[in-house]
């Protein structure tokens, strides 16, 4: 290694990322980690001028293991490891093809994928990377030649803000930002609480350590420390490890005993149990099956016997099972839930914010349709969109561990789920939501998401996701999968933001979302003032025949980059296809005068028009004010349907006790 103090000196044509410099800003957010005493010792370098021969990845994956440096962000790099566990996740992550440092093409810059809020954000940064005394400071791998996860690393600080902001999370939401996936959290007291248990009613039933025997070589599986304890005195408090194998003893002494193997990120011995190297546990065990277990131990790793494990440990995080098609496996029955919806909404205070079911204003809160045409096992989730942090996260105690996180609350709301088996016809929602729900969270949740699984028949169900209080504003997207064909359609009693003169009516609405990119030179075309405004974004949707026009809402919603708020100018048009299809191309059709407008753009988060349109098909075309504007944007198309209204304004027959969780993960 080299060691060099100060930046080195620029190379000429190399990729310096203005929005991620470096410079302070990406290192700290408000320098109330430990990480504030190396202000003035980290040096950027980039990967050439650390180490003689870089690689992206390894040739043998053993030396790709994740080791965690000075950042207390132990549980992003737990989720990291499910990468190395499946190319396709890994590929999907960092799309291969990119110039590596001894290819001519090489510009020192590098793309990854980040999945956020329901799309996989591509996220550019410069291999510039923090050091100290010439080596990385934060993670790295087994191999210091190989850089795949700290440029990893940097892109994820770039999409939250700053390295700071990684400092203590959760290693479930990493496990779905580098999926796009679903992951569940065991609480480890529960799971040993519910062992010798004959009532089959129990929850935890289902879940047990060697039902992670066979989950093993298809998911990540993470385990966490929040307390430390007697038996495991340096294991440190709010701590996120990897199990990374599992293993049955079958020798005649031990016949039955689990042991599972801990990978510490640290990359630094820290337990003292039974089966340490040299412990008393392995007098139970062959010699030979001794020797060829503990030969299998790489830096940082130990095994833990089952009941040790759930003695010492507080939770364990397992990600849901990817296949290469991008669908997901169910942890119970390894069944592939092959269908996915899924539907944006909002809890608006004094309008759909109701509350838990203590609350009278409980029908008030969104509620989405869920229909199923064959029994399913299904997996209903509702993942929070991330309020803006206002202030940092407490330091961390002593050593490499995180801080805990911030104050329950802060980050993420409360928050519930509930399920509703309804007819499909003659719906009363008091009625229906004074009953016992089929499913639902046990508790409302201070995650960023939670979720259900359970097996459903046949038929309509009603989704009504909740916070713990009313009144608590917040924005969330609801995900379903589902083994067998479903669909998903969001429950509209009033059509907000009509044209002048128009009553929105009530009634079911079925919802299309469409997402797209203003990109400058590209798809920002501007309005209709200027000649590049066929280059916009031109997203299709269709009319179904009815005994008269439909009524349908357009909205467009233009998404602020993680810190920066500037609002752009916004509208759109909408052009109606020709019966014969358009013959002469978008841009022919682009250029004649559009059926109806949501103009003049306006400085608006969100811009809406409701309007008749008669069966057939169309184009919206989303647009700034001027081109070569640059943003993200989703259009919502609702029609409504010919189905029985809901009405939504009883009081429910009785108050029902919700318990409040605080359930955030500190490592």
């Amino acid at each position: 290694m080299r060691a060099r103090r100060g930046e080195a000196a620029p190379a000429r044509g190399l990729f310096r990322d203005p929005a991620f410099p470096a410079a302070d800003s990406s290192l700290f957010f408000n320098s109330s980690t430990p990480l504030a005493q190396f202000r003035e010792d980290i040096a950027w370098r980039r990967p050439q001028e650390i180490c003689a021969t870089p690689r992206l990845f390894p040739d043998n994956p053993g030396e790709g293991q994740v080791k965690q440096g000075l950042l207390g962000d132990c549980w992003f790099l737990c989720a990291c490891a499910a990468l190395q566990k499946s190319q396709h996740l890994l590929d999907q992550v960092f799309p291969p093809g990119q110039p590596s440092w001894s290819d001519q093409a090489y510009r020192g810059l590098f793309t990854c994928r980040i999945w956020q809020f329901g799309r996989w954000e591509e996220v550019t940064i410069d291999d510039r990377l923090p050091c100290l005394a010439g080596r990385l400071c934060f993670s790295r791998c087994q191999r210091e030649d190989v850089f795949w996860l700290p440029l990893l690393e940097k892109a994820y600080a770039k999409v939250h803000g700053s390295y700071e902001h990684l400092w203590a999370g959760q290693v479930a939401d990493a496990l779905v930002d580098l999926t796009g996936g679903l992951a569940e959290r065991w609480n480890l007291r529960d799971l040993a609480g519910s062992r010798g248990q004959q009532d089959k009613t129990r929850a935890w039933d289902h879940r047990t350590c060697r039902q992670l025997l066979r989950l093993k070589d298809r998911c990540l599986i993470s385990c966490s420390v929040l307390n430390p304890r007697a038996g495991a005195t340096e294991l440190g408090e709010f701590h996120a490890f990897i199990v990374s194998d599992l293993w049955e003893l079958q020798s005649p002494a031990s016949r039955g005993t689990l042991l599972l193997r801990i990978q510490n990120p640290w990359g630094r011995s820290c337990w003292r149990g039974l089966w340490r190297e040299g412990g008393d546990g392995w007098t139970q065990v062959e010699p030979v099956e001794q020797t060829r277990l503990l030969a299998q131990l790489r830096e940082g790793e130990f095994w833990v016997e089952e009941e040790e494990f759930l003695r010492e440990f507080d939770e364990v995080t397992i990600g849901y099972p990817v296949t290469e098609a991008g669908h997901l496996q169910s942890l119970y029955t390894e069944k592939v839930l092959c269908h996915a919806r899924a539907l944006s909404g909002a809890w608006v205070a004094g309008q759909s914010a109701g509350g838990c079911r203590n609350n009278s204003c409980f029908p008030c809160n969104p509620k989405f349709w869920l229909r199923l045409s064959e029994p399913s096992e299904v997996c209903v989730a509702v993942l929070q969109r991330p309020r803006k942090r206002g202030a940092g996260l407490p330091g961390a105690p002593a050593g490499h561990g995180p801080a805990p996180a911030s104050l329950p609350g802060q980050d993420h709301p409360a928050v519930g789920l509930h399920l509703w088996k309804v007819e499909e016809r003659r719906v009363s929602l008091p009625r229906v939501l004074s009953a016992p729900p089929v499913a639902g969270t046990a508790c409302h949740a201070y995650d960023r998401e939670v979720h259900l699984r359970c097996e459903l028949s046949p038929g309509f169900y009603l989704a009504v996701p909740s916070t713990f209080l009313k009144d608590v504003p917040g924005q969330f997207l609801l995900r379903v999968f589902s083994t067998g064909k479903v669909s998903l359609s969001a429950v509209r009693p009033v059509a907000q933001g009509a044209s002048p003169g128009a009553a929105p009516p009530r009634g079911e609405w079925e919802t299309v979302q469409l997402r797209g990119r203003w990109r400058a030179g590209r798809t920002a075309g501007g309005s209709r003032n200027f000649a590049s405004y066929p280059c916009n974004p031109c997203l299709p949707f269709s009319v179904p025949e009815g005994s008269s026009p439909r009524c349908v809402r357009l909205t467009l919603c233009q998404h602020c980059r993680l810190g920066d708020g500037q609002l752009h100018p916004i509208g759109f048009h909408v052009f109606q296809v020709p019966s014969g299809g358009v013959s002469q191309g978008t841009h022919a059709l682009l250029l004649q005068e559009p059926l109806l407008s949501c103009v003049p753009h306006r400085y608006a988060q969100e811009v809406s028009r409701l309007c008749l349109l008669s069966a057939g098909t169309y184009r919206v075309v989303p647009s700034t004010y001027l081109p070569d504007t640059e943003g993200d944007f989703t259009v919502t198309i609702a029609i409504r349907i010919d189905r029985r209204s809901i009405h939504s304004q009883e009081m429910l027959g009785q108050a029902l006790r919700e318990v409040s969780l605080v359930a955030v993960m500190k490592t």
